[in-house]
């Protein structure tokens, strides 16, 4: 295992330790004896070579109580010994080593009265293995005397570390190398991808081993380079079994099938590892046929050899046939049944991967991390963040994945609360600043109405990748901060990070909610150019929701004539919607049609052409719709709002009386619409689906979902906090109004975040700029 990230510890404070605490008794320093005293020391003694005896034996009872475990037992025999040799104290240093009791052993090694090279050595090993690596070049540099040992000892420590200079300056002062410190450089550059440098060291000498061959050839494999690997492979004066396999393993992943098959079919010796390479090889190309027939013959099966064929017919939707492999598994493992579970959940059967993940007779952080992301992806979040706390509860370590899922969870209802817990602990653990946590984390936080936490985020990420730009990007967008958008794209350009399909999606997006018509337009047209990128029906979608809002609806019913592909539901909402705004019911009747005609279930649609009904006075057309979706069995998905107060979920329907604040949350909007009306507000009473009284049209507005939430927010959540309303419909034109109206009043930020995009509403005034 290597390690890349060393713990930031001062050298001295790693020298000199706490005083140890378990009773060790030292004996005096020969340098501070007095002369009498040496002179009885070294008077000769006939009992000399039994004493000597008497410690190898000492010696060994230390040296086995250490390798048992029970440092305590060695502790009280090193303790009552009547003398003691060099090899006493090294048996000690390196016993409290081996039991990962670093400590002891240090202080140990600074009360030792003569230390020899090996004790030397031990304690320069127990550094690197601590990843103290200022206090091991410290200790190294102290030496009075060094061999091949010590000197392999430092390279080592810096070659696992990632110090590929560092190393290389050890290897190259080095006044005597061995095999180890060749072979240790060569790894080092190709475990770091300094794959030239490997190739340019290995080309400097010819008498290498045959790990020193593999080891080559095996950085050329994982490159996907596999012309550079194939003349060393041919080249290699012996090959072993890791030769081969090598070859085989790489030219199975890397698609070339026929070449690997040839290769195993020229193996003087084939292993368990060998043909797993090949049925690999043909499960990740998808010939699960193939692959089945080569499972079939192999004479040995090891855990990775059926747990890659049960792979391959979960990640091909074959659960059956995976079942079937699974059960006359002779001794599952914990990875067979992950597998399984990982299988059950993405093909959308949660119950079943429950019910194994119920009866697996141990779990690690994966199982739980496959569970979580199961509910997750099913869309109960509330399972999946009960899971999550179970997990907690259960001691089990999170690894990555599990931090992803849940702060995936997290974004989804905009449990922001938990996704700051979520980030407090990535912190501790040290995942903040990788790039696929770094990037959940961030999406949780644009998701969660917190913009600004995001970009701390993305600015905390170290190496980041295409994803990174894309989610800062589209999380600008959707928060109503397009021209911000824009000013990140073009930094993503300058630091050299070529968009894709997705970033140029977040860009015209930002264009569509800013109104920035003509730059969009730019942008549309100059991509394939530019960039390479051809535009699929999401950026058309786009295109034709851009020109559609800015009021050009025969410009973007052309781009749609013009488009290269069939419009989708999608493209013909973007019409829909835009005929909404600017009232045009002939284009939007044919917009409906079409969606009908691809998505006859799509209440979202109905509703908004019974929108342009209604505000056409077309109350006819809308009885009809309504009987239409009854006749079709389409039902109207009901809106609810939610917020989070304390750690806790508050959710609200509307004309919602169920909640145990309802008297207070009523009487706090009656007050706020007495004061608006003072400040000239008026409902938007033509959004009412029905055809009664203009007085019932206002009190029917006046209680929808969102309204209710950001009441009792502003009642429960301390000034100087933002209000976080969430909302699964579309915002509708009143409460928009009404929102504004209330962030001036209250005077407090309020986030509100529909299925379409983020308002942040502030002193009357809406991000969006009423452009939505």
């Amino acid at each position: 295992m290597r390690f890349r990230q060393l713990y930031r510890i001062s050298c001295l404070r790693s020298l000199h330790g706490k005083p140890i605490t378990n009773n060790l008794q030292p004996l005096a320093n020969p340098r501070n004896r007095n002369s009498s005293q040496l002179k009885r020391l070294t008077k000769p003694n006939n009992k000399t070579s039994s004493a000597d005896s008497d410690i190898v034996k000492w010696n060994v009872s230390i040296s086995n109580h250490m390798r048992n475990g029970q440092c305590e037992s060695a502790q009280r025999l090193f303790n009552s010994m009547p003398r003691r040799s060099s090899v006493s104290w090294n048996a000690m240093i390196s016993g409290y080593l081996a039991n990962s009791r670093f400590d002891v052993a240090q202080q140990l090694f600074e009360k030792m009265p003569d230390r020899d090279l090996f004790s030397w050595n031990v304690m320069i090993s127990g550094y690197v293995r601590n990843r103290n690596l200022g206090a091991a070049r410290m200790l190294f540099d102290q030496m009075p005397e060094k061999d091949i040992v010590s000197w392999n000892a430092m390279l080592s420590g810096y070659a696992q570390n990632g110090y590929v200079d560092e190393a290389r300056t050890i290897f190259e002062m080095m006044p005597i190398k061995n095999s180890i410190s060749w072979n240790g450089i060569l790894a080092t550059y190709v475990q770091n991808g300094r794959i030239e440098d490997a190739r340019r060291l290995f080309e400097s000498k010819s008498d290498w081993e045959v790990v020193s061959w593999n080891c080559l050839m095996g950085g050329y494999v994982r490159k996907r380079r596999l012309v550079d690997a194939r003349p060393f492979f041919d080249r290699m004066p012996m090959r072993d079994e890791v030769s081969w396999n090598t070859m085989i393993s790489g030219y199975a992943q890397n698609g070339e099938l026929s070449e690997a098959q040839r290769l195993f079919d020229m193996s003087p010796v084939r292993d368990v590892f060998t043909w797993t390479a090949l049925v690999s090889g043909y499960v990740q190309n998808g010939m699960l046929d193939e692959a089945r027939n080569l499972f079939d013959q192999m004479p040995e099966k090891n855990s990775v050899s059926w747990n890659a064929m049960i792979a391959g017919y979960t990640q091909c939707n074959k659960m059956d046939m995976a079942g079937e492999l699974f059960e006359a598994m002779p001794s599952p493992n914990v990875s067979s049944w992950n597998t399984m579970i990982t299988g059950y959940s993405q093909n959308g059967d949660v119950a079943h991967a429950r019910k194994l993940f119920d009866t697996m007779p141990r779990r690690d952080c994966i199982s739980w991390a496959a569970i979580i992301a199961g509910y997750a992806h099913s869309g109960d979040s509330e399972e999946a963040l009960r899971l999550f706390v179970e997990m907690k509860r259960d001691g089990e370590r999170l690894n990555r994945s599990t931090f992803t899922c849940v702060l995936s969870t997290c974004a989804d209802i905009a449990a922001l609360e938990l996704g700051k817990q979520m980030h407090a602990r990535l912190v501790k653990a040290g995942y903040e600043c990788g790039c696929y946590v770094g990037n959940a984390l961030l999406a949780m936080y644009c998701r969660c109405g917190c913009i600004d936490e995001a970009y701390d985020v993305f600015e905390g990420i170290v190496e980041k990748d295409v994803v990174s730009w894309n989610t800062i990007i589209a999380g600008y967008a959707r928060h109503g901060f397009g021209k911000v958008a824009l000013n990140v794209f073009e930094s993503m350009k300058t630091y050299g990070v070529k968009p894709d399909d997705v970033t140029m999606v977040g860009v015209l997006s930002a264009c569509s909610h800013t109104g920035l018509v003509d730059r969009g337009t730019e942008y549309f047209y100059s991509m394939n150019q530019e960039y390479g990128i051809i535009a699929n029906s999401k950026h058309y979608t786009c295109m034709i929701d851009l020109l559609g809002r800015a009021g050009r609806l025969d410009e973007a019913q052309n781009l749609m004539k013009s488009m290269p592909f069939e419009p989708d539901a999608a493209t013909w909402g973007a019409l829909l919607g835009a005929s909404r705004i600017h009232g045009n019911t002939e284009l939007g009747e044919k917009a409906a049609q079409m969606i009908f005609q691809m998505e006859p279930d799509n209440a979202g649609m109905y509703v908004l052409l019974s929108n342009l009904y209604a505000a056409s006075g077309r109350w006819g057309d809308v009885g009809k719709m309504r009987l239409k979706m009854r006749d079709t069995g389409v039902k109207k998905v009901p809106g609810y709002s939610w917020i989070e107060v304390q750690n806790k979920i508050h959710t609200f329907s509307v004309g919602d009386s169920t909640h145990i604040e309802t008297g207070r949350i009523y009487a706090f909007l009656e007050e706020l619409d007495s004061r608006m009306k003072k400040e000239g507000y008026v409902s938007s009473t033509k959004l009412v689906l029905h055809d009664v009284e203009e007085e019932e049209k206002e009190h029917m507005l006046k209680y929808h979902s969102e309204k209710l939430a950001v009441a009792f927010g502003i009642l429960k959540i301390p000034e100087g906090r933002p209000i976080r309303v969430i909302k699964n419909l579309r915002v509708c034109t009143d409460c928009h109004t009404v929102i504004k109206h209330i962030s001036k009043i209250v005077g407090r930020l309020i986030i509100l975040r529909d299925s379409h995009r983020f308002h942040h509403f502030k002193d009357g005034v809406c991000s969006c700029g009423d452009y939505w």
